[in-house]
């Protein structure tokens, strides 16, 4: 038993140069207890730093990837995908493992390790990027508490990421901003205009001053299960019933949604796509829409149309709502679902520059929302357990599609 331990142990490699870091020299016993690899970065080369296999999860790819922020939304698709290429995965987190547990079926036996991390603890990020050639940062705030607002998640944590991640010799850092992201957002609804968008801007100065070959993607609201796009807009307290308040009736605001696997699978791409260091990326979805409608086509996917009593409204004309938000954000949870930042962020429209490349550039065949909401939003539909005879129910329209 102490033997298959120390050949488990060793299974897991130090770094090295290749695209993975190694771990015995050819000379020791292949269940040594004492690996003596070169550090990530470092001239030296091993057998264990090539690429076993045929491609699949049981393979290995030859990237050693830290997934920081891998339990989020975005995270689970993108370990999912890592995983199935035979990818060795470390997944820092701040919480209890029951949570990420589930995230080591990804991965083959012994490929997704779990680590406990603190994003102001810098000791523990540079242990969970000791071994890793790839890091990829996920870490993201929707709304800001007491111990973590913007500025540490967003400029402080992601500074600390990509400077640990230099000294540590990692070959390729993968930051996440957001595609608003601007030194100065323009005011909509919230004095000053947004938070969340200022701080991303400013994180992702810090971190190419901190890693210069660092790759950004800015991606758009991006929808899947368990998202917060498309259950944002069905739950009760974004509305009044049937009744859904938007800034201006959501008119002249233009959306650009993206599905998540998109993203995940360009982000895959961007790992193994040679001299893309520095690049900036926009995670865009394939057409754009203009809010309002966005909207009234989920409900109508959801059978819930003006007939049955759905009406967009201008949420100016709406006082009340305006003092619920208020009243949420005073007493409500910490993390409210409703706030003056997400209602800022939503009526932001989607700007994209034509210099940037997007997802299309990174090989990714993108999904159409047409495509993808009415299985997305089957079990919010009006009488979902009723079974309808063929053609009972038409066609749903699909949103108008802006111009480019």
């Amino acid at each position: 038993m102490a033997a298959l331990r120390i050949c488990l142990l060793t299974r897991f490699p130090k770094s090295g140069q290749g695209a993975i870091a190694g771990t015995l020299s050819v000379n020791q016993r292949q269940c040594s207890s004492q690996p003596s690899g070169t550090p990530v970065g470092g001239t030296g080369m091993n057998l264990a730093s090539l690429k076993r296999g045929t491609g699949g999860r049981s393979s290995f790819s030859g990237v050693v990837c830290t997934v920081f922020g891998a339990g989020g939304c975005l995270g689970r698709f993108l370990v999912n995908k890592l995983g199935k290429i035979g990818t060795q995965l470390i997944l820092p987190s701040r919480t209890d493992f029951y949570y990420m547990q589930r995230l080591k079926l990804c991965g083959d036996l012994g490929q997704v390790l779990l680590v406990p991390f603190d994003l102001k603890d810098e000791l523990s990020i540079a242990k969970a990027m000791k071994y890793s050639n790839v890091v990829i940062n996920l870490i993201g705030k929707d709304t800001e508490t007491s111990n973590y607002p913007f500025s540490e998640v967003h400029v402080k944590g992601a500074e600390r990421i990509a400077r640990i991640a230099r000294e540590s010799g990692v070959q390729k850092l993968i930051h996440f901003s957001a595609l608003n992201a601007t030194e100065n957002p323009k005011p909509i609804i919230k004095f000053g205009g947004s938070k969340f968008y200022a701080s991303k801007w400013l994180g992702e100065q810090v971190v190419k001053e901190a890693f210069p070959g660092a790759i950004i993607f800015r991606p758009a609201d991006m929808y899947s299960h368990e998202d917060h796009f498309l259950r944002y807009y069905v739950s009760k307290l974004r509305r009044n019933f049937l009744f859904m308040p938007v800034w201006k009736k959501g008119n002249g605001i233009v959306k650009q949604p993206v599905y998540t696997e998109d993203v995940a699978e360009g982000v895959v791409n961007a790992i193994f796509e040679e001299g893309n260091e520095g690049e900036i990326y926009q995670a865009i979805g394939p057409r754009r829409y203009e809010l309002g409608e966005l909207i009234d086509y989920m409900f109508r996917v959801m059978r819930r149309e003006k007939e049955t009593g759905y009406v967009r409204y201008d949420m100016r004309l709406d006082p009340f709502f305006l003092m619920r938000v208020q009243f949420i954000q005073t007493f409500g949870w910490k993390y409210p679902l409703l706030s003056w930042e997400r209602l800022e962020r939503e009526h932001t429209s989607d700007v994209a520059y034509y210099e940037y490349p997007t997802l299309r550039d990174l090989k990714v065949n993108l999904t159409y929302v047409e495509d993808r909401f009415p299985f997305e939003l089957k079990y919010f539909r009006e009488a979902a357990y009723f079974d309808p005879d063929i053609a009972q129910f038409e066609k749903v329209r699909p949103p108008p599609i802006l111009a480019d």
